[in-house]
Formats: C-alpha cells, structure tokens, sequence
C-alpha cells in the first residue's frame, strides 16, 4: 500500500506564493555576498593587505562625559549597521509568527525541532575539542546558517529543491536566527550595567506601550530605537539586540476609518519597514560586513590551523554536527509520527538541506567576532568558517543533485 503524508503548510503554489518574493531577494543577496566575501579574501592577500587591515582599526566617533563612542570602523559595522539587521530579523520573525510559516503548531513544530538538534550538536561537537582550552568561548560559532547563501544556492539548484523545501528553509532559518540572538544575548555579553540596561529595556516597554495604544509614529520610533541602542552598548548586553526588541513593537496590522466610517485594513508598518529595509539589510548591511571581516591571510601558516582544536571544531560543527542534528532531529520526529516530510520531498532533499545549512558564514563570522578577543583565536576561527562552510555546501549540492526531481516523497532514502 502506497504510503501518505499530510501536507505542510497547504498546496505548494499558495504557500509558496507570498515568500517568493523574500525567496529571491535572499536568494540575489547571497550572490552579492558571495562577491563581497571574495573581494576581501583577494584584497587581504594581496599588496593592499595591509591598507585593508588599517582601514577597519580606524577609529572614529566622539566622546561625552563618561560616554566613548570613539570605535573602529570595523566595530561601527559589527555593533551599528548590524543592529540594523538585526532588527530586519525581528521584523521577519514577527511576521512570522503571526501569519506566515510559524503560525500554527502543525506549521512550527519540524524547524523548531530541526533548528533545535542543529543547535545543540555543532555547540557540542565544537566543545568536544575545546572544553577546558583557550577556545572553549566560540561554542556558538557553528550554530548559525547563512539563509542568503542558502537560499541562493537552493535557487541556483531549481526544480531539484522541491518547494515546500525552500518555505521549510525559511521557516527553519528563522527559528536559527531566534536562537543565535537568545544565544548572543545570555551568553556573548559582557558585565551587565543594570542602571544602562534598565533604560534601554523601559525604552522597548515605552515603544510597546505607544504602540498599544495605537500612537505610532516613524520618526518617534526610530529616535527611540537609536536611544535604546545607546543604552544597550553602555549596558554590556550587544546592542544589537536592541534592533531585535524594538522590532517586537512595531505594530503588524493598522486599521483606519473608511468613508462609510468602517474599519478597513491598510500596509501595516511592520510589512513598511520590512519592504524598505530588507534590501537595505541584504545588499548593503549583510555584504559590508562581510567585507569588514571576511578577510583571511592565505598563507603556509593556515595550514597550521587545521590542527587547532578551534578550526577542527568549527570545521566539524558546520559539517557534521549540523546535518547530523537537522537531519537526525527530523527523522527522530517523523518517526514519532509528531510530523510528516514537506510535501513531495525525500530524506536525500532533507539530508541535502540539513548539509546545505552548514553554511554559517555571516552570523558565524559575528558570533567569532564576539567571542574570540584573541587575533590568533579569531582567525583560526575564520579560517574554520570557511572551509566549513564550503565542504558543508559542497555535500549539500551533491545530495541535491542525487535526489530524483520527479519522485514525490516516500518516507524511505530513495
């Protein structure tokens, strides 16, 4: 007897057909990453090195009373612009969660799960070969995915990724975003200033407060959003996370009155601000920053790296731990019959996605940056992103190009 699944998330074209527009943009953007990233490789090894290296030590800004806002270039991105999309995240888990993929328990409960295992099994790959060393810290490198880069090899690949595959990358992709800014938040921050904190948190309760009573306002929000990511840089907690709590605030829906004095639904300003900022987050912010931090000196000494417990356990983090905990908490789940495949998939789709989601890149570059003090740690670390990322994404593809396009799912590796 032919086997059935329930469908995820109704028929493919309607489910599909509101994200394809988000699809495409990520899928675009991750190219343009893609450039950005290898212009600073080239640039970092070649006779510009050095000017590339001083260009981002530069410090600029200003200092008032006991307030130093006097940082570098290279900070100015990693702590200012990525607040920014940070707070693009925000939005789009908002969105997310109240109508999109994330909105019902039968939509929520396969990423949650697989963002789950492919959290905690590179975290604890990593801490395999790090525990007790001076490395032990980048525990929370080889936990991100890079949904640009994804989401444009995924394109690149066509009818072989099923659709319901590409909206359980998204869905997937955003519960990893979730909890990389729980983990940054709790355990990538420095000495709490809880009078600093306390200001920037009555901020976002404020914004909350005006945005109930239905008075939302731009410019009020965005003058708000900069104080708040004031106070969340004086108090120790990352100020990016002041991105992501203000974008909680910002309201879903709006209703105004019509000329037979009804209520009728217009743009809210969350879907606003999210079509304004979302290219702004993924062909400015995203590849800036990669051009900030991904430049790697390839050199006889890189080869040395490879055997330091920091490159291994990122290395392994993205290429093993990744797809063995999606891959694993995905069957483990299904098996329990909690869940079913995304329509007219197979294990080899599902096995190709957890691989492909060991491209960590972005959020993993900033989560070393954070966690790594230590210049030599750093870019051994860089160095095990890189190569992480590229075997992960190698796999990926192959398991997608092994996968028959034609086959509708049938619960077994065919």
């Amino acid at each position: 007897m032919k086997r059935t699944h329930k469908k995820i998330g109704g028929a493919i074209p309607q489910s599909l057909a509101p994200n394809q527009q988000f699809v495409g943009l990520q899928a675009l953007s991750g190219i343009v990453l893609l450039i950005f990233s290898l212009a600073a490789l080239i640039l970092a090894n070649s006779a510009y090195g050095s000017w590339y290296e001083n260009i981002w030590t530069t410090k600029i800004g200003f200092a008032f009373g006991g307030i130093n806002m006097n940082h570098s270039i290279q900070q100015w991105i990693n702590d200012g612009l990525m607040a920014v999309f940070f707070f693009v995240i925000g939005l789009e888990i908002k969105r997310e969660i109240l109508m999109g993929e994330l909105s019902s328990r039968e939509k929520l409960t396969l990423p949650i799960i697989a963002a789950l295992g492919g959290a905690v099994v590179p975290a604890t790959v990593y801490a395999y070969f790090n525990l007790g060393s001076p490395g032990a810290g980048g525990w929370g490198v080889p936990m991100a995915t890079d949904i640009a880069f994804v989401l444009g090899i995924i394109t690149l690949l066509g009818k072989r990724v099923p659709g319901s595959i590409k909206i359980f990358v998204m869905a997937f992709a955003i519960i990893d975003d979730l909890i990389a800014i729980l983990v940054i938040a709790i355990f990538y921050s420095d000495g709490i200033n809880l009078i600093a904190l306390g200001i920037g948190l009555g901020v976002v309760a404020l914004s909350w407060i005006i945005k109930y009573k239905g008075g939302y306002n731009a410019f009020l929000f965005a003058g708000m959003g900069t104080l708040s990511w004031f106070a969340f840089s004086a108090s120790g907690i990352h100020p990016t996370i002041a991105g992501v709590l203000m974008a909680i605030t910002i309201p879903a829906t709006k209703k105004v009155l019509n000329e037979n004095q009804q209520k009728t639904h217009k743009k809210s300003p969350l879907d606003i601000l999210e079509h304004a900022l979302h290219p702004v987050s993924s062909f400015v912010i995203m590849p800036v920053f990669a051009f900030a931090n991904a430049g790697i000196k390839i050199d006889s000494n890189m080869l040395s790296t490879l055997s330091d417990p920091v490159t291994i356990g990122i290395i392994l983090g993205l290429w093993v731990g990744k797809p063995l905990g999606v891959f694993g908490s995905v069957w483990i789940v299904i098996k329990l019959k909690a869940a079913a495949l995304p329509t007219g998939s197979s294990w080899k789709h599902i096995m190709g996605m957890s691989f492909l989601g060991g491209m960590g890149f972005t959020l993993s570059l900033f989560i070393a940056v954070l966690a790594f003090e230590d210049v030599v740690l750093l870019n051994h670390a860089k160095t095990g992103i890189l190569l992480g990322s590229i075997v992960s994404v190698v796999s990926g593809i192959l398991f997608f190009l092994k996968a028959d396009p034609t086959k509708e799912a049938t619960g077994s590796f065919k």
